[in-house]
């Protein structure tokens, strides 16, 4: 299990190592905290990794946000290997950003050596984050690739700017003992979507659960997933799945529809949900590079439409949803290409 918070600060302890640091909500725990904390272990030398658990993502809305006492206890319970600390670290600084939490805890352990670890959707907006450029000059960084977001690792605003700073991935193990700024990619790692199995129905309105890597047990695409899915389908499927969306679908729709390869349809059980979840998406497609996206609907966000390109991603409130049944729609080919949330058919109310 995880070592309790109180070993953590002996500066006896901890003088000459190199330790991992991973952030985050932990809403819950999921399998990617896990693969990326296997991967730093092994390909960065790493003596310990801790997991910061955040009282509150200032990026992050706090309406889906479970206790705090929740969230830390559950990734105390996930982290077996004895090498994961799991620390309410912030919570015991009094510390909001990762900026003043890096400031306090280099200064306190002086010592020791600090390697950040961050997913590659985190790189697309690390840009946002208060003072990032001087967290870059704290400490050194480690970027795991996530499915659709491989762009942002070339493309996004922080690793352009930090470009010279970057050392190829076979000299990874020697991070730690490098002077910040300095970063690689670690590209080999086993990366599911998020916290849970995503949810979808097949065309026959059956449910089914398909596994984080969307693979059955033989190694084979589901039906539902049509192999070759592209980085942007990715990245939208991630985005969703890491702000809870519920009942997710995707439809290809080459063949039936000029406006666009696929659609994704997705729920927020609330207004604000539906809005988060839509701006969150269009934010994280712009900083992988994806460019800018159409968006209708967001007002109201009864129901929003992303118009992304070649995907267009529809998300509802439940009840409105369920009213318009648009996955039927385009499923039976019956869906009309003009048929979006700010050209409703005028005689129908929006149940509330």
């Amino acid at each position: 299990m995880a070592r309790p918070d109180h070993n953590i600060f002996p500066q006896g302890d901890w003088a000459g190592k190199t330790i991992g640091l991973l952030g985050g909500s932990f809403n819950p725990v999921h399998d990617t905290h896990v693969a990326i904390t296997d991967a730093a272990l092994k390909r960065l030398g790493l003596d310990a990794v801790w997991w910061l658990v955040s009282p509150q993502n200032p990026l992050k809305s706090a309406a889906d946000m479970a206790p705090f006492d929740d969230r830390l206890n559950g990734a105390r319970r996930r982290a077996t290997d004895p090498r994961i600390y799991v620390t309410d670290l912030e919570r015991q600084l009094g510390t909001r950003y990762s900026v003043d939490m890096l400031d306090r805890l280099v200064t306190r352990l002086p010592d020791s050596r600090f390697v950040w670890l961050m997913g590659a959707d985190n790189l697309a907006q690390f840009s946002q984050w208060k003072d990032w450029k001087k967290i870059a000059h704290t400490v050194v960084f480690a970027i795991f690739d996530r499915p659709g977001y491989s762009a942002a690792i070339e493309m996004s605003t922080a690793a352009q700017y930090f470009r010279d700073s970057r050392i190829p991935e076979d000299r990874a193990a020697a991070l730690g003992s490098m002077t910040a700024p300095a970063w690689t990619v670690i590209r080999d790692v086993y990366s599911p979507l998020s916290s849970t199995k995503i949810r979808r129905k097949n065309f026959n309105n059956q449910e089914v659960t398909l596994p984080n890597n969307h693979m059955s047990e033989d190694n084979t695409s589901s039906s539902l997933d049509p192999p070759g899915r592209n980085a942007l389908q990715e990245l939208i499927l991630n985005s969703l799945e890491d702000d809870k969306a519920e009942e997710i679908i995707f439809i290809d729709l080459k063949g039936k529809s000029s406006i666009a390869d696929s659609m994704v349809i997705a729920s927020g059980h609330s207004t604000r949900q539906v809005a988060a979840i839509a701006d969150h998406l269009v934010t994280r497609i712009k900083h992988a590079g994806h460019g800018l996206c159409k968006v209708e609907g967001l007002e109201k966000s009864d129901w929003v439409l992303i118009d992304a390109g070649d995907v267009i991603v529809h998300i509802f409130r439940p009840e409105v949803r369920s009213f318009y049944n648009l996955e039927k729609m385009w499923t039976m080919d019956i869906a009309p290409d003009d048929f979006t949330p700010d050209r409703m058919p005028g005689s129908v109310d929006i149940p509330d």
